[in-house]
């Protein structure tokens, strides 16, 4: 008998498809509704979790094109108004579906320089993907259009390709503006500063730049060398880029302005403080917020034990605290740095939990436990001040809160113990306070966010704007680049005379 091997099986798969999308392009918008839609292919889940290389490896040519025609280019085009930066989908889905690439990542890019990092990170699921018309009339979300994984492959494509090319800049103003922090609201006002011929200074506290794109999210979710290609793309456009310079420290704020000769200036310092819980043991060895734990394992590179500098918490029983998708990064992270059993632990139920499907589904395939309906009460020590436990409650969902999800409710005498060496604190992170402190007469709410005009981003001190996680508090990449955009059309107004 003759065995076809699953690569053989997989381009006759792909030759098949090739052959039957000239007839599938003819459709009308009813038998466009009956194409199934495109699963991702990924990496084994048994070999990946060894593994820092990328989950999802990308859709083939036919794929893309296959799912592109799933879109019956409705006329409202509600997936542009859930887009934080408005691209035209509809029209870059077209161009996919029609094979021709190029056009479509053009078309992306007259809206955003980092389709790479937002087909991989942003939660489509809840923003362009949630009012797609396709979804809506399977009645099925996870039917929409999977427009993110198109932005992946129309980015990819073009990087594989050697065709990226940097966008065009006006003539020099002799204007200058400077960016303080180098994650995805810093970038996007980098580069539309910089478009319109001023000059510009990207200030990056750390040495390598990218910001939570970079610390914060496992290049088993988004690689560097995709951060590194977009920073890249700043570089030729002519922006500078100066890297351990503490913006609060090594200069004030205001000093950029009144003694440096800036026009302008853009904070974008993100959101770094970690929040912990405040109970018993959180001062043990062996706890961790998942801030410091991802930091050290993506940026410091601590999981490359030969090579790195800065030492790696050896676990085998790890708790994290959380639902939403740090908390997926720090669990998954943990079990590819050898831990034996991971857990995360959620005080609601899977359905409240706030990060994505996709990252949930592959936590679990994973190999990730997860325990909802449950906190930690206290984590308990050795005599060496080590982790060795934590006693946990048990809950239950009572009425809605302010966010409206359903509150958890403790169980009274639920208490249980579990076994671990290591806990993670994955509950959320407050603004950089560094900028708030240094700079006094800079309007800041309770918990230190930057208090912005809704439509400018700018701040109470005048040429001074912000954006991203410092205004909003621990978003989204999208959402930050959204306030990125804002912020560099209302420099890019004053810089012209008309602002």
């Amino acid at each position: 008998m003759n065995h076809k091997t699953e690569t053989e099986l997989h381009n006759q798969a792909v030759k098949d498809l090739a052959e039957v999308l000239p007839k599938i392009a003819q459709y009308k918008a009813k038998d466009r509704l009956k194409i199934p839609a495109q699963d991702m292919p990924c990496q084994d889940p048994v070999v990946r979790r060894s593994n820092l290389n990328e989950v999802a490896l990308g859709y083939t040519l036919e794929q893309a094109r296959l799912e592109a025609m799933r879109c019956i280019q409705c006329k409202n085009k509600p997936c542009i108004a859930g887009c934080p930066v408005e691209i035209d989908i509809p029209r870059f889905v077209q161009h996919v579906a029609e094979g021709d690439i190029q056009k479509a990542i053009d078309a992306i890019k007259e809206f955003s320089l980092l389709p790479a990092i937002c087909g991989r990170v942003c939660p489509q699921e809840t923003q362009c993907q949630l009012t797609c018309t396709t979804g809506k009339s399977l009645k099925d979300i996870d039917k929409a259009v999977a427009i993110g994984r198109l932005e992946r492959f129309v980015a990819d494509w073009e990087r594989t390709q050697g065709t990226i090319k940097a966008p065009l800049v006006k003539t020099e103003t002799g204007r200058k503006v400077a960016v303080v922090g180098s994650g995805p609201a810093g970038l996007v006002v980098a580069a539309d500063v910089r478009r319109e011929g001023h000059k510009v200074v990207l200030f990056e506290a750390f040495h390598k730049t990218g910001g939570v794109m970079r610390y914060g999210i496992p290049e088993f979710r988004l690689p560097n060398e995709i951060v590194d290609q977009e920073i890249d793309t700043l570089k030729k456009m002519g922006v500078e880029i100066k890297t351990n310079f503490v913006v609060g420290r090594t200069r004030k704020l205001t000093d950029l302005l009144d003694k440096d000769g800036f026009d302008a200036v853009f904070v974008g310092t993100g959101a770094g403080l970690p929040m912990f819980m405040g109970i018993e043991g959180e001062n043990l060895i062996g706890v961790f917020s998942a801030n410091e734990y991802l930091t050290r394992a993506n940026l410091m590179r601590a999981f490359d034990r030969d090579n790195a500098d800065t030492p790696m918490y050896y676990s085998k029983y790890v708790a994290v605290l959380g639902g939403g998708n740090v908390a997926m990064d720090a669990a998954r992270m943990a079990k590819r740095l050898g831990a034996k059993e991971v857990y995360v632990v959620y005080r609601r139920t899977e359905v409240e939990m706030p990060a994505r499907k996709e990252e949930v589904a592959h936590a679990k395939e994973e190999g990730i436990h997860f325990y909802f309906l449950q906190n930690a009460k206290r984590i308990l020590g050795d005599d060496k001040g080590r982790v060795r436990a934590m006693e946990c409650l048990r809950y239950e969902l009572g009425e809605p809160d302010s966010s409206g999800r359903r509150r958890p409710v403790v169980i009274e005498g639920s208490e249980f113990t579990l076994d671990v060496d290591t806990v993670i604190v994955a509950i959320g992170n407050g603004s950089n306070p560094l900028i708030g402190q240094t700079t006094p007469n800079l309007n800041v709410n309770k918990w230190g966010n930057i208090i912005v005009d809704k439509e400018t981003q700018k701040t109470n001190i005048n040429r001074i704007y912000a954006g991203g996680d410092i205004v909003l508090g621990a978003a989204t990449v999208i959402l930050a680049m959204g306030e990125g955009r804002r912020a560099a059309a209302a420099i890019n107004k004053l810089l012209a005379g008309a602002g």
